[in-house]
């Protein structure tokens, strides 16, 4: 009598699945244990009570792109407030123009909000910002934009839907549907002299190409490349979240990303100061505006 080689085989295909299974859990609480940077604070002084997320509480995110340059700090050029609400399955997010012209908390002086981070880091940063809209900052994720691309290329490259024709960095960007490679990306996203919406046209192009590494982020294909996006997640993306909290996002927030409402600042102004340096002024009623959408997202007024 013949025995049956099915069971063998499907046993042995279970072992493989758990095998794969377990080292993807190890490679992930690795990366995101890799990510956790503590910053010298536990909440943000303009809340009444920490956020909770296994009872699904709105929070927000200052999102920092980090261009880091040899022998300082680097400069915050990309800074992007998220508020995200699991009871509305929704996220907002705004981008700050990163020549606006405030307070730096901690400074003592009013300059450009991205000097913040290069006066006083993540730190400083946070607490500009949080003062700059009346708003807690709840988390901080920090971009090193040099190793973005690395995440771009790890998920296979991204397309986006490219308004504008232009040439930054010896690439052509053609208009229409284009589908970009990380070092092609960095220069996609850079862009904003040939752009006549100026930093609104940049922002918009963070936004596509942050939005097509999600899109790529859920395909098979990706997730059989796992390890090579979580080594450039790991290295290049850091946050003040803890292992723990990341893992409750992700159960119980998830659906906040399929509806992500963007806000724009368009009402300010450009003017050259007494130092002969360019600034944008924000328009004072349009900033409390947006800093109401924001705070009323998260359940704050």
């Amino acid at each position: 009598m013949k025995k049956r080689k099915w069971p063998w085989i499907v046993a042995l295909v279970g072992l493989l699945l758990l095998g794969v299974a377990i080292s993807f859990y190890i490679d992930i609480s690795s990366t995101l244990k890799n990510m956790h940077q503590p910053i010298d604070r536990e909440s943000s002084e303009k809340r009444d009570d920490e956020v909770n997320f296994r009872q699904k509480d709105p929070f927000s995110v200052l999102v920092l792109g980090v261009d880091e340059r040899e022998g300082d700090k680097g400069r915050s050029d990309t800074m992007i407030i998220m508020t995200v609400n699991p009871s509305l399955n929704s996220t907002k997010m705004v981008s700050i123009p990163r020549d606006t012209y405030t307070e730096i908390i901690g400074h003592g002086t009013k300059d450009k909000l991205n000097h913040a981070y290069a006066f006083g880091g993540i730190e400083m940063a946070l607490s500009t910002v949080e003062n700059l809209f009346d708003m807690p900052i709840d988390y901080v994720v920090e971009v090193n934009m040099e190793g973005f691309q690395k995440v771009v290329d790890a998920v296979g490259g991204v397309t986006v839907q490219n308004n504008l024709a232009f040439t930054q960095d010896d690439f052509n960007f053609p208009k229409g549907k284009i589908t970009l490679t990380g070092e092609e990306a960095l220069s996609y996203i850079r862009m904003r002299k040939e752009d006549p919406e100026g930093d609104w046209g940049r922002q918009n192009r963070q936004r596509q190409v942050i939005q097509g590494v999600l899109n790529e982020g859920k395909s098979i294909t990706t997730l059989l490349n796992y390890r090579e996006i979580f080594d450039a997640i790991g290295k290049n993306i850091k946050t003040n979240m803890s292992f723990d909290e990341m893992i409750d996002i992700q159960k119980n927030y998830r659906n906040a990303a399929d509806t992500i409402e963007q806000l724009r600042f368009e009402n300010g102004t450009g003017k050259r100061m007494e130092d002969n340096i360019w600034y944008y002024m924000m328009d004072e009623e349009e900033l409390d505006e947006i800093g109401g959408l924001l705070k009323q997202h998260l359940g704050l007024e």
